[in-house]
């Protein structure tokens, strides 16, 4: 029995789960049909065993499952443990991605860093819809990623959700996506996220320069049982990184972030200002113009 599972070994086990739960077995039933220990069962379904193709196979037609999705699963477990795992979109959303949906699931904190836009976890629809639009996906397309943008927001909301810190730069902020009204509704809704209990929004303002950069945004998962998982989006394929060295790497990048961002309290100060500058901002304008510049100095001179 492995001590540590894999994105891979818990994407797997997720499914295997899913599958005998519709099939209407429990896992002791499922083991008795099977020969196999009950252990066994919940090992597997896990991801705390190493699994052959056979196994998956055997399992997956005593639950009636045949054809593509077999297939894929039995592809899915002989696929060999690097510690990187590169998958490509295709025809997806990166949200719709299985590991991706099963791996936020099951964090309890998520770190994430942006440059460009404002996270997914934190975008309105008005914003996320115009972000889809000028991407240029096709017209019937954008409502659906819109709805699965939206849907995916939905751990913030359960009773027990994630921690999540959610770094910011001040670039994404003053981005003009589709104008003032939705710029000023997203701006509200970061400050609204960031007064729950579980959810903390830093600004990293652009006086950084450098100190508050990364080469990409990327986002840092953490869980309760097994290791952090960093994953990085590119516009065809998503990246998970599990091992150590990586990891470290990041949380290296984020620690350097974390000191240059605005704190939270100055943070909430620099939305609220943003927010009412949009506000007052007429259609078509390039947005407000001030810089977070003087709020850093404010900072600095404060924690001498």
């Amino acid at each position: 029995m492995r001590e540590t599972t894999t994105t891979r070994g818990r994407e797997l086990g997720t499914e295997l789960r899913r599958i005998r739960e519709v099939a209407g077995y429990n896992g002791h039933e499922l083991a008795i049909r099977l020969g196999w220990s009950d252990s066994r069962i919940s090992r597997l379904e896990t991801g705390h065993t190493t699994v052959s193709e056979v196994d998956v196979t055997t399992y997956l037609v005593f639950c009636g499952i045949l054809g593509d999705e077999l297939n894929d699963l039995v592809n899915l477990a002989s696929e060999v443990e690097t510690g990187y795992r590169l998958q490509s979109h295709g025809e997806k959303l990166p949200e719709e991605l299985r590991t991706l949906v099963i791996e936020e699931a099951s964090a309890v904190l998520i770190q994430q860093f942006e440059s460009t836009y404002v996270p997914g976890l934190a975008q309105t629809e008005d914003y996320a819809r115009a972000l889809f639009r000028e991407s240029g996906l096709a017209g019937n397309r954008v409502e659906r990623a819109v709805r699965t943008r939206m849907d995916r927001q939905s751990l913030l909301k359960r009773s027990e959700p994630p921690e999540c810190e959610l770094y910011v730069h001040e670039q994404a902020l003053r981005l003009p996506v589709s104008g003032p009204r939705v710029m000023h509704e997203q701006v509200l809704h970061l400050l609204f996220l960031d007064g729950r209990r579980h959810c903390s929004v830093r600004v990293v303002p652009s006086s950084a320069a450098g100190y508050g950069q990364a080469r990409n945004a990327f986002r840092i998962m953490h869980y309760a049982e097994h290791k952090p998982v960093i994953y990085v989006e590119t516009q065809t394929a998503s990246l998970f990184l599990e091992e150590k060295k990586d990891v470290d790497v990041y949380r290296t990048v984020l620690g350097m972030i974390g000191r240059v961002a605005l704190d939270e309290g100055h943070s909430r100060e620099f939305l609220a200002r943003l927010a009412s500058e949009y506000d007052r901002v007429d259609e078509g304008d390039d947005g407000p113009a001030w810089s977070a510049e003087p709020d850093v100095h404010r900072l600095a001179q404060e924690q001498l």
